[in-house]
């Protein structure tokens, strides 16, 4: 039995890991529009890095987890607004350096891994019972 538990934990995890994705992709759209003074203080794009962890590797199980957030490095948009408040002595505005079509091919991708990792537990939940019902 602990070997199915087993199974629970590395799909506990994946799940985990997907949702770190999603909360990422939900931050980068929400500063999508934001602007600064600098090029230092605009919003940059984050992602999360993943790294395998093998559970029981004899049995196949492995799991991914994140390592690390990390900033991708990109430049910010020089935009010339000379009425914004942020603006520099120029006129000009950094725009957060996010791509909103990448980004929302991030989230479907992350939505999918999630819905797939539910699916597979789900399954594995209702074959766990089917065989306990077959001992009876």
């Amino acid at each position: 039995m602990t070997e199915i538990r087993n199974v629970f934990d590395v799909g506990a995890r994946a799940l985990s890991a997907q949702m770190v994705r999603m909360n990422t992709v939900a931050s980068n759209l929400a500063n999508a529009g934001s602007v600064a003074a600098t090029p230092e203080d605009a919003y940059k794009a984050m992602r999360p890095v993943f790294e395998t962890e093998y559970a029981r590797a004899e049995e196949g199980l492995s799991t991914a987890t994140v390592a690390d957030v990390v900033m991708l490095d990109r430049e910010p948009q020089k935009i010339f607004r000379p009425d914004h408040p942020d603006a520099d002595p120029e006129g000009f505005v950094y725009a957060a350096a996010v791509n909103t079509e990448e980004e929302m091919v991030e989230m479907v991708e992350a939505s999918r891994q999630y819905q797939n990792t539910l699916e597979t537990m789900s399954t594995l939940r209702a074959l766990m019972a089917r065989t306990m019902q077959m001992g009876q």
